[in-house]
């Protein structure tokens, strides 16, 4: 089963982990119809919950929008949610993988990532770095991780920042099969927390592809 190692570093940190390994069956048995009916059905509940969204209510003593703000950065969730609450940005669905994770972050608040096990190299690891470190962000341009936010690389390099996100070379396309979903933890957030964050995403996950096969772990 696909997981992190977790360096002394991290693991001394006492931050949750959640790695879900998933593996896609090809594209023409998913069940694409009773996807869209879930989708719809939990926006429709999501907009049915903020009516009256107010940002300090629902992010003002939010652990990771709390997080995010130690590094003078807006929380992702935040801003992806207002884009569809409030401005009417429409739902992604470049790709269905992709909308899986989209839909659990919007759901829950907890902020996920994406990768693809067959481009990972080697032996995965989670660490705390002590200095901004440099790597391709996944779209090409060069971004860098900060001190003591959880990052992970591979035997070639640095694969994901939960503060500047992932890599250019790990990051799904619209091929990939065999998925890391990723629950990232931030000092406050425990175990269980995640563990019920993963069986969300697992629950939709098999809607859109009931023969998905699906392991999770926690670090």
């Amino acid at each position: 089963m696909f997981t992190f190692h977790a360096d002394p570093s991290f693991a001394q940190a006492g931050i949750p982990f959640g790695v879900t390994e998933a593996v896609f069956p090809d594209s023409s048995q998913w069940d694409l119809a009773a996807f869209d009916e879930l989708k719809e059905r939990e926006l429709a509940e999501l907009r049915r919950e903020l009516a009256d969204y107010d940002r300090k209510t629902v992010f003002g003593d939010h652990l990771y929008n709390r997080y995010f703000k130690k590094y003078k950065k807006t929380y992702p969730v935040l801003q992806q949610l207002e884009s569809w609450l409030l401005k009417g940005r429409p739902f992604p669905n470049w790709n269905h993988i992709n909308e899986v994770t989209f839909l659990t972050e919007l759901r829950t608040r907890v902020l996920l990532g994406t990768h693809d096990i067959d481009r990972i190299h080697g032996q995965a690891e989670l660490f705390l770095p002590t200095e901004k470190l440099p790597f391709p962000g996944m779209r090409g341009e060069e971004i860098h991780c900060y001190p003591g936010d959880v990052t992970g690389r591979d035997e070639d390099g640095i694969i994901l920042s939960l503060i500047a996100g992932p890599d250019e070379r790990t990051c799904i396309r619209p091929d990939s099969s065999h998925i890391a979903f990723l629950f990232f933890g931030v000092p406050g957030v425990t175990a269980s927390e995640l563990a019920a964050v993963q069986e969300r995403l697992s629950g939709y996950a098999r809607v859109l592809a009931p023969a998905v096969e699906l392991h999770s772990s926690i670090i």
